[in-house]
Formats: C-alpha cells, structure tokens, sequence
C-alpha cells in the first residue's frame, strides 16, 4: 500500500512539475513583443468611390490581378449585393480588438518557437463566401475573408451545410490562421495510405496544441463540447474498428471522404454513424501525435518533420478505454 501511495505521489510531484513548467514558458511568451496592425481592405472597398480605385490598387497590388479590368472592379464598388455583404461585415468586426489579440498570441508563440518568424502583413478582406478560401497564410501577408466568419446561423449561410457553418464563426479566425501556418511548416513525405494521412492531421492539430493553448481542444479540432466528449469516450472502438478492418496501411482514397474530411458524421457503416462527429480519423490521427510527443520529448518541428511510420511505432499508442 506504502508503495503504491509513493507512486501516486510521485505522479502527482510530476504533473505539477510539468504544469509548472508550462506556466514558466507562457509567462515567458507573453513577454515576446510582436508589432502588427490589421488593414481593414474590407472598411477601404466599402468606403471607396470609383475614383478611389487607383490607390487602393497601389496599397494592395496583390489584391488586384492584371487580367481583371478595371471596369470590373468600379462595378463592384457601386454593386448592390457587395454593398450588402460589406456591410454585414462592418456590422459585425467594427471593433476588430479581441480577434487582434488572438493573433498577437498566435504570433508571440510563433517567434518563441520560431525564431525566424517574421510578423506578416495582416489584412482583412471579403471574397463573397468562398468559405473553401477563408484564409490564405504566405510568409509575408495574411489574408482574412470576414464574410466566412458573420456567425452559423447568418442568412447568407443558408445554403451552405450546418457542419461547415458551424466553424464559420469569428472565433474560428485565429485556429485557420494557425493551421495555415501549420500547413507551411509540416514536411511529410508520406501520404498515401490512411495512417499517413491520420498523422499529418495529427500535426495540424498539435500545431495548435502548441501555438494556440488558449483554445480548447474542441475549438481546435472544430468539434463541439459534446462531440469532442463522444470522440474521447468511443476512442478504444474506434480504434478497434480501424484496426480490424486493417485500414491503417489502406490506400483506399474513400477512407479520407469517410473519416478525414468535414463532414456531418463519420461513415463507419453502423447504426452509430448518426451519432458520431465527422473527421474521427483526424481526433485519433491527434492522440498518435500526442503520444509520440510525450513519450519522446522532442520538439515541435521536429515532430512535424518526421514521418508517420516513426511516430507511429514510437508512440506505443493506446487508446483510452
């Protein structure tokens, strides 16, 4: 019994050690100086008259291609529909504040991390819901498309999917920011079979477990509270399905349709799929990544340029039962 209390002592000393330090390392962070402003593109093209268009060009050349004439863009300024858009848009980010403190975090831990991260050029835009296209992340600009963060339930969303539109909410600004940065910094050769993809979606997510801690994991994977509790608490069948089933080194492409991409549920066949999230592939891809991180200690980048194969194995992963 003596034993057994030392043991549960110990493990208690360790997760407050390890708590501890982390506490350390995000006092630390919140001390990197990052300076930025956002552009608000979207304020400019509202506010702009036809005569206007010359300078807005020569402010954001990159927001106007050659092959679009001119005319074109004039009548986009005077277009009824745009104006609309615009001004939902207005409506709803005419204080940008809690949004640009999300991304200073973001940013802060970027440079902490990284430390050849330069601070992009931020600029918000419109781009008539394109919700495919919500944010484009380059080494150098940012590009935000606030028409795809006006909330679900906005009445320009009514065609879209609710599990799409559940994720189109401002909120969601500073996690596709972060996987746009993910997406750059993760090299993996692999990813043909399933397992290879599971992992580079792992990656994606623990990206974030990194970089944006301020979120909760259900924000992060783009689940709700509930689904996130329905993933955590069917992690061994799932588990158990995919193994059965010897789809882990499939190349089936279905099984990404099926367990990989948004979606409503996941399609494992069964009379449970209704109850299930979608992209259960990616939540166990998470737990594999996270697994191998804890056992191995390496670091962030060094994860993200390792190959599936070695997390796999190194993890030992088990799921919870």
């Amino acid at each position: 019994m003596s034993s057994l209390r030392i043991m549960l002592a110990l493990a208690i000393s360790l997760f407050c050690w390890s708590c501890d330090e982390d506490s350390k390392i995000e006092e630390e962070i919140s001390k990197v100086n990052v300076n930025f402003g956002v552009e608000r593109f979207d304020s400019a093209f509202q506010n702009a008259s036809p005569k206007d268009l010359p300078k807005l060009k020569m402010d954001y050349p990159f927001l106007f291609s050659k092959h679009i004439a001119d005319s074109i863009w004039v009548k986009r300024i005077t277009d009824s529909l745009q104006n609309e858009l615009l001004a939902e848009v207005s409506k709803e980010y005419s204080n940008f504040a809690k949004t640009k403190a999300e991304l200073n975090q973001l940013f802060q831990h970027l440079k902490f991390y990284d430390k050849t991260f330069a601070v992009p050029r931020v600029v918000t835009l419109t781009n008539d819901v394109a919700y495919r296209d919500k944010t484009i992340v380059t080494d150098t600009i940012i590009l935000i498309a606030l028409d795809n963060y006006l909330g679900q339930d906005h009445r320009f969303y009514q065609n879209i999917p609710k599990y799409i539109t559940a994720n189109m909410e401002p909120k969601n600004i500073v996690l596709d920011v972060a996987e746009g940065y993910a997406k750059k910094y993760i090299s993996q050769i692999q990813r043909k079979r399933f397992l290879d993809e599971m992992i580079y979606q792992g990656k994606l997510l623990y990206f974030k477990d990194v970089m944006i801690p301020f979120k909760t994991d259900f924000e992060k994977i783009g689940y709700t509270a509930d689904q996130l509790k329905w993933a955590e608490a069917n992690e061994d069948p799932i588990w158990s399905y995919f193994v059965e089933r010897e789809l882990l080194y499939s190349t089936d492409g279905k099984l990404v349709n099926r367990f990989i991409a948004d979606a409503p549920f996941s399609k494992f066949y069964l009379e449970l799929d209704n109850e299930s999230p979608g992209r259960l592939g990616q939540y166990i891809g998470w737990q594999i990544v996270k697994a191998y991180a804890e056992r191995t200690g390496e670091d962030l980048f060094k994860i993200l340029a390792t190959e599936p194969e070695e997390i796999f194995i190194k993890s030992k992963f088990k799921p919870k039962k």
